[in-house]
């Protein structure tokens, strides 16, 4: 084949690959698409606005589980972006066992959002014993993730956490058509995913969101309040 017409081919394959956004059998874990990135916004299914929280609840081993997650005012530079704090709070049966200080930030090009890492701190008995899978990008090899793209494609899989031996969480679009009952309400055309881990093969988890809100099904959690808090 001559050069410049397998040259002109390469282009249009990695032009198509961009545009497509995800290989079918491949976990994406570089996101050249966006290179500016802002710290409040939203997509159709992820909302990164100061204020806004989601309230979960179920069971997890017979015990009453919640999960309280803010979109807080903070902000804080990771890896040379600023990034927006996202605050998630766990209980089981109304002790804390978890605290985790997320950074997100939106793509200025495509509106996905992106995971630059977290602070964690694991409680017992009122008292923080450990800081199990904090990472940040650009801190020992690791890079962002995709927490969520602007238009999930049924099929596409990527990376949301690339931080090496701590956190390599991948999420895989199953669906964008659920219909989703919990308590806050009934919910159409949701997204589904199932995250995985290399770090723990044997393990899946699926999560569903609704658009204009969030995440609304969290394994055994469900969505029973949402909005902007009110100060």
């Amino acid at each position: 084949m001559h050069s410049g017409i397998r040259s002109l081919l390469v282009l249009l394959s990695c032009s198509l690959s961009t545009l497509i956004g995800f290989s079918q059998d491949q976990w994406r874990d570089t996101f050249p698409e966006d290179s500016a990135f802002v710290s409040a916004g939203r997509n159709s299914y992820f909302v990164l606005e100061p204020g806004f929280r989601l309230v979960l609840k179920g069971k997890e081993k017979g015990a009453s589980a919640k999960l309280v997650i803010t979109v807080l005012e903070e902000t804080k530079v990771v890896d040379g972006v600023e990034t927006r704090v996202v605050e998630e709070r766990e209980s089981v049966d109304g002790a804390l066992v978890e605290v985790s200080r997320n950074f997100f930030a939106v793509g200025k090009q495509t509106k996905n959002i992106y995971y630059f890492g977290e602070e964690v701190d694991m409680y017992r008995e009122g008292k923080v014993v450990s800081h199990e899978g904090a990472w940040q990008s650009g801190v020992r090899g690791a890079r962002y993730g995709l927490m969520m793209p602007a238009d999930p494609l049924r099929g596409s899989r990527f990376y949301q956490e690339v931080a090496p031996d701590v956190a390599l969480d991948r999420a895989e679009v199953i669906s964008t058509t659920e219909a989703v009952k919990t308590a806050a309400g009934r919910f159409k055309n949701c997204l589904k995913v199932e995250e995985t881990t290399p770090l723990e093969p044997d393990t899946k988890e699926a999560k569903l969101y609704a658009k204009n809100i969030g995440l609304i099904r969290d394994g055994s959690l469900s969505l029973v309040e949402y909005g902007f808090e009110h100060k």
